[in-house]
């Protein structure tokens, strides 16, 4: 796409967030009482957010403007912490993480795929430097305690000079009797020809009936050819297999890489130059225009010196900084009213002096009126102030992830439903990515301090962790219960671990840390082949460090548990403020990890591998689960045989077989014990109070139809 193209997106982008933002002032106003018709309006918002947040993304991404790149970057970091506080009003009003739109989209006439939220690669582009800076200071760190990489690697044993040729010699005499026994068969193989050709005697050979079976073979060969040939362009028509160089990159994608990454230097080039420009012309303008406006400048101030004489008798004090300096005199104002604005200020400081004692005084007496309120009053739900809005607006105004398609279905029956692994990846990068990744996002967005994933074992929670550093660049602090057990004992020395942690975190935001086994810190009894290793150290510390954390601390403590039922509810959940169910992956998402780790691993996909019974076999299996099994059976050996022996799916089934699945019991458990936290019990009692209120609303529509049949 040309500069002209992405210029047009923009325009169109723009389009679209003005009037979004003209309708959002307006409902604002409104004043709506319905759950559900909030409900559809904070989601429509956030719908249409998501898609000017896609847009703008790649608009920032490939435009070469730097004025514009800076009016656009402001826009961009408005609308992401906008998304975030809609997500955050839609979370109170719901009470669950999770939410489904399908039933929006169709209205919309969008692909599930549109709601994936991306992640600016502006997070990474401009801490290249920053990153590298970061891993020169950790080698020399390393190097200085000795435990650099250099030394770290496995020191290669010496062999001697003897022992060697003894190896060569084993290697190539077998080497050669593999040949000695190929030879051998081939001769073998002639004179068993030889043999039987001998026995059963020489027969006159007839050329028309040779010929006349070779064409018979021949035909049928072309044949089933040409059938199965036509079968598979029907099977492409109908959209049931992929076209033949569907998996290959084009050359235009190719082509378009290429382009991306020359716009990119053309960025910096263009973004150098602009700085120096700023520079420049200043001090063109400072010497060329400099001189004059001083000189102009000073004739006014005499000038306006001598008529205040000539009014009030004496020459009057220089303004102060605080009422302005010079500026007070180039106001466009008489000497006159610029000796009553002064005078005027003073008298205010004196006024606001008085007003702010009485202002305390009614502050107490309205908190002591606060307190006598009963507590029986519940106030209605509210749509939070934004803090994004007037940015989004002033840059308007200098301009002129597979998905869940049965969520919304199931709720309306009141059955809760398992999230997919697109739901928790929107929730990674909606907590974790993209508060880390913008500092303006940070300061204003909901806060969120914690985060904890609980899902059984080889779902990929700590894979997210790493996802988190590294999209956002973010240095990851490891402060789980196996790794400082020993290191620094007792009080003084655990505090002076947390010191030292979080101060180099502070200094190197953003920054994640990480505590695997999150439910060992709050053990509600501790095993006793762990007593040794002290797992609940954190437990008195955790709450007090995420107090200490401030808007202006890119800090994200990430726990990750497999056993979250074993800690203590109450504390657990008070120190991690948002938990997230990583579940098991349903069949589409196992179709796309057959596929994709298959093809990663080495593998070729043809049609003697059905994925779809691999992802059907499979079921209750998890990501891990299925890395182990296609790494098992790709070896070196397998992967250089496919061109005669193609990969099936009974290759697989033994391994999967000797691996135990997460069963639907363990899958209860996890949601049994969601439901017991703080916003799953929130969650359970809107549903009860919902279904009574359906109940009653039927039991009263069958008492006027009864009513109506008797008269």
């Amino acid at each position: 796409m040309s500069n002209a193209m992405y210029n047009k997106m923009w325009h169109q982008t723009q389009e679209a967030l003005n009037s979004l933002l003209d309708k959002e002032s307006r409902k604002l106003v409104e004043q709506e009482k319905n759950p559900v018709y909030i409900f559809q309006m904070l989601a429509t918002f956030y719908i249409k957010y998501v898609q000017i947040f896609r847009n703008l993304e790649n608009v920032y991404d490939q435009i070469v403007h730097p004025q514009k790149r800076l009016l656009i970057r402001k826009i961009l970091d408005g609308v992401m912490g906008r998304i975030l506080e809609l997500k955050n009003d839609m979370v109170e009003l719901e009470l669950s993480e999770f939410h489904y739109f399908d039933d929006i989209l169709q209205d919309l006439k969008l692909a599930p795929q549109q709601l994936d939220i991306p992640i600016p690669k502006y997070f990474l582009k401009e801490k290249i430097e920053v990153i590298r800076e970061r891993k020169k200071i950790l080698a020399q760190i390393l190097a200085d305690s000795g435990l650099d990489a250099t030394s770290m690697k496995l020191a290669i044993k010496s062999m001697p000079f003897e022992e060697a040729i003894k190896l060569i010699q084993i290697a190539e005499r077998a080497r050669q009797g593999r040949l000695r026994a190929l030879f051998m068969k081939q001769i073998y193989l002639q004179e068993y020809r030889a043999k039987q050709a001998r026995l059963l005697g020489e027969k006159v050979a007839d050329t028309g009936a040779a010929a006349l079976r070779i064409q018979k073979v021949w035909r049928g060969f072309c044949q089933s050819k040409r059938t199965e040939r036509e079968r598979e362009e029907e099977m492409i028509f109908l959209g049931m297999n992929p076209p033949p160089l569907f998996d290959q990159v084009s050359a235009a994608i190719i082509q378009a890489e290429k382009v991306s990454l020359l716009r990119s230097a053309v960025q910096l080039r263009h973004e150098e130059g602009y700085r120096e420009a700023l520079v420049t012309i200043k001090n063109d303008l400072q010497q060329t225009e400099g001189p004059d406006i001083k000189e102009s400048l000073r004739d006014q101030i005499r000038q306006w010196f001598i008529e205040c004489r000539n009014l009030t008798g004496s020459f009057p004090e220089y303004p102060s900084v605080e009422d302005g300096g010079s500026a007070m005199i180039f106001s466009h104002k008489t000497p006159e009213q610029v000796i009553e604005d002064i005078v005027a200020g003073q008298e205010e400081e004196e006024k606001n002096k008085k007003k702010k004692k009485g202002k305390k005084a009614k502050k107490e007496e309205n908190k002591k009126v606060v307190k006598e309120k009963p507590k029986e009053e519940e106030e209605e739900w509210k749509m939070s102030r934004s803090a994004f809005l007037p940015s989004m607006k002033e840059g308007s105004d200098v301009y002129k992830g597979e998905y869940s398609y049965l969520g919304t279905t199931l709720r309306h029956v009141s059955i809760e439903p398992m999230p997919s692994l697109l739901d928790v990846r929107q929730l990674i990068t909606l907590y974790g990515i993209l508060p880390l990744g913008s500092a303006a996002v940070h300061e204003k967005a909901p806060l969120v301090k914690s985060l904890l994933l609980a899902g059984p074992s080889g779902v990929g929670k700590k894979m997210l962790v790493h996802t988190i550093c590294t999209e956002t660049g973010a240095n990851l602090f490891n402060l789980s219960a196996a790794n400082i057990a020993g290191k620094y004992p007792g009080k003084n020395g655990l505090q002076m671990m947390l010191h030292m942690v979080f101060k180099v975190a502070r200094q190197l935001q953003p920054s994640v840390v990480w505590i695997e086994d999150a439910e060992k810190t709050f053990y509600k009894k501790v095993p006793n082949n762990e007593k040794m290793n002290d797992p609940k150290r954190l437990k008195k510390q955790l709450p007090k460090i995420l107090k200490l954390l401030k808007p202006d601390d890119r800090i994200l403590i990430v726990g990750t548990t497999q056993r979250p039922f074993d800690a203590e509810l109450q504390s657990f959940c008070r120190a991690y403020q948002k938990i997230i169910l990583v579940p098991r992956p349903d069949y589409a998402s196992r179709y796309v990890l057959w596929k994709q780790i298959i093809q990663r691993n080495g593998g070729v996909l043809t049609k003697a591998l059905n994925i779809s019974c691999l992802a059907k076999v499979t079921d209750g299996f998890t990501q891990g689960n299925i890395v182990k099994v296609v790494k098992g059976v790709l070896t070196d050996r397998r992967i250089r045989q496919q061109t005669q022996k193609p990969l099936t799916p009974a290759e697989f089934i033994p391994l999967i077989a000797g691996m135990n699945p997460v069963y639907k019991e363990e899958e209860e458990c996890f949601k049994n014990w969601y439901a017991k936290t703080p916003l799953g019990r929130k969650r359970v009692l809107s549903l009860r109070v919902g279904g009574r209120e359906k109940e009653t609303e039927k039991g009263k529509k069958k008492e006027e139809k009864e009513r109506k049949k008797n008269k």
